[in-house]
Parts: C-alpha cells; sequence; structure tokens
C-alpha cells in the first residue's frame, strides 16, 4: 500500500468551500459525462453517524471506458462502472471507491481517501492522528495558481494567476500567494492505494497517486474560478442545485448495463477514508513504462466549456 498526503490550500474559508465544493462536483460532472459515460448519482441522502453527527451520503457509479487511458482501455471490457460510496460530515468526509472491486483486470485493487478542511495555510501536523497505523508517509503541498495540470485539461478562464473574482475581489494569485492571502483554508487529503500483484505493486501505485494528483489539483483549480457562480448561495441553495444537475446528469448518462459486478462495502473505519467527490475528470494518458499504449484509438474530445442546463444558469444568474 502506498499512503501520501496531499495538502491544497484555497483563497476561500472552509464554511464558503462547503457550498462551492458540493457545486463544483455536481457542474463538473455533468460536463464530463454524454450517453452512456460520466457519473451517476445512484443515492444523495442524509445520514446519522453515532461519532461524526448528520451529514450526506452518496453513492455513485462512475462508468468509465473511454475515460481510462489508451493502454486501459485495450485491456478492459468496452463498458463498465465502479461504485463509489461517500459519507460527508463536514468538515470532515469519507470515500470508499470499489473496496471490493472484482475484475479480472484490477485484482486487489483499492482507493482510500479521509479528507479535514480546516482555515489555515496547511500548518497543521498530523491532523489525522494516524502515527501508529501509517508511520512515516510523505506529504505534498499541491499548488492550485503554479503546479502544472495536464495541457489538455488547461483552461485559461480556470487558471488562478489570471482569475479575479468580482464578487469577492480575491485573484489572481502571485508567487507565495498562501503566505499572504486572506481568507485561506486548506483541504488535508489522507490516500491509501493499494494494489497487490507482485511485481506490479510499486508501479501501478504510483501511477494512481500521480493520477489522484491531477484530478485534485483540477478540482481545487475549478472551485475558486466558478466562484462567482456560487458565492451567495445558502446550503438550500446548493443542494437544490446539486439535486437538479444530478437528475439531468442522470438523464444524459441514461441507463448502462455493466459487465463487471462491485460488491457492496460498509462504511469504512475513520482509517480508510475520503472526500465526497468522484473521479469524473478523464484518467491521464500516461501510461506506465511496463504497458505499451496502442497506438490507433483517437482520443476522445475535451468536455464543453459550460453548462448545457438553462433553467440552473437562469435560476442561478437571478439568485
Amino acid at each position: 500500500m502506498l499512503i501520501k498526503e496531499y495538502r491544497i490550500c484555497m483563497p476561500l474559508t472552509t464554511e464558503e468551500y462547503r457550498v462551492g465544493q458540493l457545486y463544483t462536483i455536481s457542474k463538473h460532472s455533468h460536463q464530463e459525462s454524454e450517453k452512456g459515460e460520466g457519473v451517476e448519482v445512484v443515492k444523495n441522502e442524509p445520514h446519522e453517524d453515532p461519532v461524526h453527527g448528520p451529514g450526506q451520503f452518496t453513492e455513485k457509479r462512475v462508468h468509465l471506458s473511454s475515460k481510462l487511458p489508451s493502454w486501459a482501455r485495450a485491456v478492459t471490457p468496452r463498458i463498465f462502472y465502479i461504485t463509489e460510496k461517500a459519507w460527508n460530515y463536514y468538515p470532515y468526509t469519507i470515500t470508499a471507491d470499489g473496496r471490493s472491486l472484482q475484475c479480472s483486470f484490477l485484482p486487489k485493487f483499492s482507493i482510500y481517501i479521509e479528507t479535514k478542511y480546516e482555515d489555515n495555510c496547511g500548518d497543521s501536523e498530523n491532523i489525522f492522528h494516524s502515527d501508529k497505523i501509517l508511520g512515516d508517509h510523505e506529504v505534498s503541498f499541491l499548488d492550485i495558481a503554479f503546479d502544472e495540470i495536464p495541457e489538455r485539461y488547461y483552461r485559461s478562464l480556470e487558471d488562478p494567476r489570471f482569475f479575479s473574482s468580482a464578487k469577492t475581489g480575491r485573484g489572481p494569485l502571485r508567487e507565495g500567494w498562501r503566505q499572504h492571502t486572506k481568507p485561506i483554508m486548506c483541504s488535508y487529503k489522507l490516500v491509501s492505494v493499494k494494489f497487490e500483484v507482485w511485481g506490479l505493486q510499486t508501479r501501478v501505485e504510483q501511477f494512481v497517486h500521480k493520477v489522484i494528483r491531477d484530478i485534485l489539483l483540477i478540482g481545487h483549480r475549478q472551485a475558486f474560478a466558478w466562484v462567482d457562480e456560487w458565492c451567495g448561495m445558502t446550503m438550500e441553495e446548493v443542494r437544490r442545485y446539486e439535486r437538479e444537475t444530478q437528475e439531468a446528469t442522470n438523464e444524459l448518462i441514461g441507463v448502462v448495463a455493466p459487465t463487471i459486478s462491485v460488491s457492496e462495502v460498509g462504511q469504512p473505519t475513520a482509517t480508510h477514508s475520503a472526500p465526497a467527490s468522484a473521479p469524473s475528470t478523464p484518467l491521464s494518458d500516461d501510461a506506465p513504462d511496463f504497458l505499451a499504449p496502442p497506438k490507433t484509438r483517437p482520443r476522445k474530445k475535451s468536455a464543453p466549456e459550460t453548462l448545457t442546463l438553462p433553467a440552473l444558469r437562469e435560476r442561478t444568474g437571478a439568485e
């Protein structure tokens, strides 16, 4: 198992990001979906936990197929999905992605992410209190403004180095912004990737962490770049937006019969957990060096720039 802790700072408060996170996930999931592809929401309902209190439980089916890198598409069935179950007790969230994913091409594969949000610049040490379980693990600071993302996902309007919020007056972000920007908050994410196949374990786990890093950067960049769209929304309003967008996205995807069964998982313990988000961003096409990518499959076009939900856009603008 390869465990890494990612710390991603944002020029927001944790209360602001609570709304921005829900808005961004919903909009991004819709952008990345099409007929038979994308993020289908199966359940999204209140959930009470004896330790963490009231929260929200979400179950999603991430229909992949063409969203896999070319080298993976060559060795996987044409249509399949994985299941993501998330428990959101903000500012603490838990996610389990296919704890017992059963398929011949990904035996004994699992991802666990535990997330905590705090109003600081990422200087809290041992926020997960897991020394006994983890021992030493790598801590990586991700800079939403100056860390590179894959070129095909870059959009100038979402670049924090150039974006300026009309509603909040925040941005653009300059070198060293984390040291002097107020307000500031940090997403602490403890990510565990396990691939128990002798000879491939280290390389596959490292590759998956690279993909997760890119997804985290893209998602947090969008949350800031879209701040003028969600700033000022109440939790009731963003939950309504979330429901309406999820309904539209599920209708867009349509019903797809899976070719892989994913076994049910119970709520994971606090030592294996994650954010209420889905890896809807297409995975990297950069194959590990031990797999040779096919040359004949054309690359899928990128997602549309804006959400195709006129009613939602008009309502959001009116508010």
